[in-house]
């Protein structure tokens, strides 16, 4: 049997989560998780956030914990200059606090929720660190197919192509994008759910559509898109449109 990387002190590892179910964190997350000297994780003020929470079994006394709190999160738009120059800020000192530990010798876990590279926090804090400490990326479950696994049917089916698209995109970007997809899983909706519930049912997509709200967590919820009555989705919310296996 092949022996796990070791874990060394001055790298950091980019530690998927999974999308909220603490048993669906890989065993590599876990090892690690529970052996870096410190532990790192994004959160909103107040909270300790869902990667944090999905770790707790895995962390250990004496180990120093580092959270990242977010300064905005929905309270300026996302396409301000006031909004950007904030997280670009945040995301500028977290990393240089991790790269205090790791120029320490210290060996870190930034965790993200989901998969580290599949829409998460800690690319951010990675592109700023790569060139000057050695890094690792451990892949977890992503929230795509954390809810895929809740459907009464194959997300993909034979040569069915998937198409991800974040409900942010401005409305002819979101329908072109859609438009003669084989399945489809619409992430980021939010307040973008009655645009993109009406676009959907533009595209005659609506009927083969699922909404899914925290997948794989306690409260989740999985309804046939058109029998969800949603007037705004919570963060951890995506629609998924299977596909049927037959070429268009």
């Amino acid at each position: 049997m092949a022996t796990l990387q070791a874990i060394e002190g001055g790298r950091f590892y980019g530690v998927g989560t999974g999308p909220g179910d603490p048993e669906l964190m890989t065993l590599k997350a876990a090892r690690l998780v529970s052996g870096c000297d410190v532990v790192a994780y994004f959160c909103k003020k107040g909270k300790r956030g869902n990667a944090r929470e999905s770790a707790d079994p895995h962390i250990r006394d004496g180990q120093r914990e580092e959270p990242m709190v977010y300064p905005v999160t929905t309270e300026l738009p996302h396409t301000s200059t006031a909004y950007r120059d904030s997280i670009e800020g945040f995301f500028d000192a977290s990393a240089e606090m991790l790269a205090g530990h790791l120029a320490a010798g210290r060996s870190v876990a930034v965790l993200n929720e989901g998969d580290p590279f599949f829409y998460g926090s800690f690319m951010h804090v990675y592109l700023r660190l790569k060139d000057r400490f050695p890094s690792t990326i451990v892949p977890g479950v992503a929230s795509v197919m954390g809810s895929a696994a809740l459907l009464p049917m194959p997300l993909t089916m034979r040569d069915d192509v998937l198409t991800v698209v974040p409900g942010t995109l401005p409305d002819a970007d979101l329908r072109g994008r859609l438009a003669n997809v084989d399945a489809a899983v619409i992430m980021k909706v939010g307040s973008n759910l009655a645009r993109v519930v009406a676009i959907l049912d533009a595209l005659g997509m609506s009927e083969r559509a699922w909404y899914v709200e925290r997948a794989s967590m306690e409260a989740e919820v999985v309804q046939p898109l058109a029998e969800a009555r949603v007037r705004k989705a919570p963060y951890f919310s995506m629609i998924v449109v299977p596909g049927t296996g037959e070429r268009r």
